[in-house]
């Protein structure tokens, strides 16, 4: 949606609700079960089939989000039609072992009943059938019940189109989009909680598989510290260097619409999908530390994290108009490793990994510490006694990474 460039005066700042983070329940239990199709097929074509399926659970949680920030939801009428979406989107986890078979009928139909039941609450906005609530609604809807109600390549086709309508339809109608307020400060605040959400599914696929072996050895110790490790890397990349900056950014950008299209709904799409790689690659190689990485599972680990770190580059340009270049070299580094690592155990491939993540984070600290310094020496003369606001102070962009 579009929006109203500044907020309407005596706005405070809003919080993210209870209900929202009770939803946000529900999206747990999806990509655990995104990550289990990944588990039985992370081919070529296991990827594309979990790819179809996730964005529209994705876009229902971004729906439910944009309605929040741009709707008061902390009442009766507004936590009813959260956990309704909440519910439909339950229905969809529950179908997504089988959503290619018997299931698919159930996954179409709750994903229309979530879409509509997000269009009705917000349909007194004058306009907002033109836009994703209206295209959801009327368009990937329908599609994916009809997909629901065929078998085999037509289902994939038509959700795989259902998917693209859904991700084309705030760009290609943004200029004739309903106009909104948008509260900048809720909106990160929200898919940071999503990054983490994601996050917890790398703890689940670190630990799980430990957990239920009979016998726990040292190796075994060994590579759940080294997953460990990794989860707070791709955690200190996002949460200390970048989530910071996407609230500056949203807070003073000329069009908030633009900013949250490109760096929140879309990018972030990005960002989880390779956590949820990384996660599943977890699962595959923490309980076998000593068997070497078949190709499939060292792209999971190794490509998500390029994946992860390149979209940062995507993001930092769209905000800043800047290059990420240690995040992008970093990518490039993981992606030209792939070959060495499916010749290591997977012990040896996952303290790799955590190395290289720890060397960038140590890297960017460095980094950003010069960078602060030598804005503070740029201060300086204009003023010993100017006081920094505490955007200013936590985000020297556009030298955030």
């Amino acid at each position: 949606m579009a929006d109203v460039e500044q907020e309407a005066a005596g706005t405070g700042e809003k919080r993210v609700t209870w209900a929202e983070a009770f939803f946000d329940l529900v999206f747990v239990f999806a990509i655990t079960q995104i990550s289990g199709l990944l588990h039985e097929d992370h081919g070529g074509g296991g990827l594309l089939r979990a790819l179809v399926v996730f964005i529209p659970v994705y876009w229902c949680w971004v729906g439910t989000t944009v309605r929040a920030n741009v709707r008061d939801v902390d009442n009766p009428a507004g936590r009813l039609g959260i956990f309704a979406v909440g519910l439909s989107g339950l229905f969809m986890a529950l179908a997504l072992p089988d959503a290619y078979g018997e299931r698919g009928l159930l996954y179409g139909a709750a994903y229309w009943a979530a879409r509509l039941v997000l269009f009705g609450a917000m349909i007194s906005i004058n306009g907002v059938w033109r836009g994703p609530y209206g295209i959801g609604a009327a368009i990937s809807g329908p599609l994916l019940l009809a997909g629901g109600l065929l078998d085999g390549h037509p289902r994939l086709v038509l959700w795989a189109v259902a998917a693209l309508v859904d991700l084309a339809g705030p760009t290609v109608l943004r200029s004739r989009l309903a106009v909104v307020a948008y509260h900048p400060g809720h909106l990160p605040e929200r898919f940071g909680l999503l990054v983490l959400v994601a996050l917890g599914e790398s703890i689940v696929g670190t630990g799980a598989p430990v957990a239920a072996g009979r016998s726990l050895s040292g190796a075994e110790l060994l590579a759940v510290a080294a997953a460990f490790t990794i989860s707070c890397g791709l955690w200190w990349l996002y949460f200390v260097h970048a989530s910071e900056a996407m609230r500056y950014a949203v807070t003073v950008a000329a069009s908030r619409r633009d900013v949250i299209r490109r760096v929140f709904s879309y990018a972030h799409l990005v960002l989880v999908a390779g956590v949820i790689a990384v996660a599943v690659g977890f699962n595959e190689t923490v309980a076998r530390p000593g068997l070497a990485l078949d190709p499939g599972t060292a792209g999971l680990l190794y490509g998500g994290c390029a994946l992860y770190l390149a979209t940062f580059g995507y993001t930092r340009w769209i905000m800043f108009r800047a290059v990420a270049s240690t995040r992008l070299v970093a990518a490039a580094v993981l992606l030209a490793l792939l070959p060495v690592v499916v010749r290591l155990p997977a012990l040896g491939a996952l303290v790799a990994l955590a190395v290289l993540l720890a060397a960038l984070n140590l890297v960017e600290h460095l980094r950003i510490g010069r960078a602060a310094r030598r804005a503070a020496q740029r201060e300086r003369p204009a003023g010993e006694g100017a006081v920094q606001t505490p955007a200013e102070q936590r985000c020297p962009a556009p030298e955030l990474a």
